[in-house]
């Protein structure tokens, strides 16, 4: 039994999990605690070729960047590792891919001058854009002055073009509240935030740090659900840093090994990968899955579908040896921050 899968046009790809800090939304539980583990050449050149065959002709060379389109580098905090993410950077734009553009929180953007310098080496080396994330989980630990920094040297040197603040809501939010330095999640709702607007995926750590703000549901809520059509979309994949294919923001769930990306699309071999299969038909079928080894239902529930599936999938990782559930440590960091 093979599971067909589309040609991704779109892709982020991880240089490491490590991060400056352990956000309590982070879909890929990310943290300092992870080992500073940092793709090699070799392995994302491989990637970086298939990636670039799959997604040729896709867009045009001036394309502009979008959150969703062309490829990203990301982590972790790519910005951790310069050097790596330059020499990346460059091998990406040698391949002809479009859309090249990274990822940051913004926490190395200590002073102007190496803030320039810095995004100024990757938009020679054939960067094309950023994306800088702002929201209340990073602002625990990234001062706010920084993130002002990114953004306006960003906005300087690629010309007002190809900036992405994610989310822009936040940054307009905390420059209304006149903010400086850090603020902690519970200040920041005192202040009169919130999430009610916010771009928030209920998933990763966010299922268990901040479960408090969300109506919880019986396991049965989600039955007749099957997750098929994020498992084979063909844009937004990741690759991590230890090369697995991972679909959509399913973090923890490996569907091969995309140094080899026509294997992964040619078709993955069910049979050996019970979760996987699952996924693919029915959460009951996981919820079955997981109970057949001894999973309890949680008592007080979950906040989406995806709780349930990251709830099952962090106790099976530790009942087996599932090849689909990797990285094994992302299971370990999901309740840190």
């Amino acid at each position: 039994m093979k599971l067909k899968m589309p040609k991704p046009y779109s892709a982020g790809l991880f240089l490491t999990y490590k991060c400056s800090g352990s956000c309590r939304h982070c879909l890929y539980a990310c943290s300092p605690r992870w080992p500073a583990d940092w793709i090699s050449i070799d392995d994302a050149e491989r990637v970086l070729a298939g990636l670039a065959a799959s997604m040729r002709s896709r867009y045009p060379s001036d394309a502009p960047v979008g959150v969703n389109e062309g490829l990203h580098f990301t982590g972790g905090e790519p910005f951790l590792n310069f050097e790596l993410l330059v020499e990346l950077v460059r091998i990406a734009a040698g391949l002809g891919i479009s859309g090249i553009f990274v990822e940051t929180n913004a926490v190395w953007c200590v002073d102007g001058r190496v803030t320039r310098e810095r995004l100024r080496e990757l938009k020679e080396a054939g960067l094309q854009g950023i994306l800088i994330s702002v929201n209340p989980f990073l602002l625990e630990h990234v001062p706010f002055e920084r993130t002002q920094r990114a953004v306006r040297t960003a906005l300087e040197l690629f010309e007002g073009r190809n900036v992405l603040v994610y989310q822009r809501v936040f940054f307009e939010e905390f420059s209304r509240f006149g903010i400086k330095g850090t603020l902690c999640f519970e200040e920041y709702l005192r202040l009169g935030g919130g999430l009610g607007h916010a771009e928030l995926l209920l998933s990763g750590r966010a299922v268990y740090k901040l479960a408090h703000l969300f109506p919880k549901y019986p396991a049965r809520r989600f039955f007749g659900i099957s997750c098929r059509p994020k498992l084979i979309r063909d844009w937004h994949v990741h690759v991590d840093n230890y090369c697995n294919f991972v679909p959509g923001f399913c973090a923890g769930l490996s569907l091969g090994d995309a140094r080899s990306l026509e294997s992964v699309v040619s078709g993955i071999e069910l049979t050996e990968r019970p979760v996987l299969r699952a996924l693919l038909t029915d959460l009951e079928e996981l919820y079955r899955l997981g109970t057949a080894y001894g999973y309890k239902e949680r008592e007080d529930g979950y906040i989406s579908k995806c709780h349930l599936c990251l709830d099952i999938r962090r106790y099976l990782s530790r009942c087996g040896n599932f090849p689909e559930l990797r990285p094994r440590f992302f299971y370990d960091c999901l309740f840190e921050g």
